[in-house]
């Protein structure tokens, strides 16, 4: 369903900036300002710490954009987040972007170097944001110490509530807020139900509103661990409700550039966005770079019925 962009990939490593020598991946997305902003997951020289850097684009394919420096990395006296910031999702809400991203760090206090991995929140002013002004707000870790990720927040509440997507592997759960802190009502969305799922789904980007219903791009691995990306549709009122769902892939690690890298076999996303009723779904390649695909609201909608 999804077509690749014949001039992909769109971004890659750069091998003079220390901080994206190596991996320049799962970006997040969002669409404002009549551009498109990535916030992209990136490795460097100094082993497997993970950050943050931006790019944006005009029409959804072409960079027109991308800083030198990154715009957000892990908080280096924090433990939860000392191995790095990973694969972040935006979503705006009122005068504010909110990002998730995975917390990758050491459980601290206790006398062995445990690993740990958990939700981590921010946020950012919308105009500091468009200014480049990288002022974000506190960092929180949504249901705390839970080994978890693949999270993004609904970009408006459903039935009063904050609605947040996130991953208990090996399945999909959704949970809600009042306040955006504490998180209560956590239950299974989206369980493995075909093939290519077999191992493993997760959230993508936030949802997209459509008459009827929320769009998901989510990602599934199968036996084999390839990657594949999948599409599903959430009831309007009812975010933990699956009213739809795509049998087959809608992307599958086909080209080089997204079977052969860091890690093989690999197209993953983070954030897609809506241009004039086209859907732009960016995602990770081999781990390595990344690429844009595009689908037609209209045909996506029609296949729905």
């Amino acid at each position: 369903m999804l077509k690749r962009f014949e001039g992909n990939p769109i971004l890659g490593p750069i091998h003079k900036h220390p901080w994206e020598a190596r991996m320049v991946f799962n970006t997040a997305a969002i669409y404002l300002g009549g551009k498109v902003h990535l916030v992209y997951r990136t490795r460097g020289l100094d082993g497997g710490i993970s950050r943050c850097g931006y790019a944006s684009s005009r029409d959804g394919f072409h960079i027109d954009e991308r800083l030198d420096y990154p715009i957000f990395s892990p908080d280096p006296d924090n433990d939860f987040e000392c191995f790095g910031v990973e694969d972040p999702r935006l979503t705006k809400i009122g005068d504010r972007i909110y990002m998730l991203y995975s917390a990758y760090g050491l459980v601290p206090g206790i006398s062995r170097r445990v690993q740990s991995i958990q939700l981590g929140m921010t946020s950012i002013d919308v105009d500091d944001f468009l200014g480049h002004r990288w002022n974000w707000g506190e960092r929180i870790y949504p249901l705390f110490r839970i080994d978890n990720k693949d999270a993004f927040l609904f970009p408006e509440k459903v039935e009063g509530k904050y609605v947040l997507y996130h991953r208990i592997s090996p399945y999909m759960w959704v949970s809600y807020s009042d306040d955006l802190k504490v998180w209560e009502s956590a239950k299974i969305v989206m369980r493995n139900e075909f093939e290519w799922e077999y191992y493993k789904i997760g959230a993508g980007g936030p949802p997209h509103k459509t008459e009827k219903g929320w769009l998901l791009v989510y990602h599934a691995v199968d036996r084999e661990f390839n990657y594949q990306l999948g599409m599903a549709m959430a009831d309007l009122n009812d975010p933990g409700r699956i009213i739809w769902r795509h049998k087959k892939p809608v992307l599958f690690p086909e080209k080089d550039y997204e079977k052969y890298g860091e890690v093989p076999n690999v197209t993953f996303t983070c954030g897609s966005v809506v241009i004039d009723g086209t859907l732009f779904v960016y995602y990770g390649g081999a781990d390595t770079v990344i690429g844009v695909a595009t689908a037609e609201m209209d045909d996506i909608l029609r296949e729905v019925g």
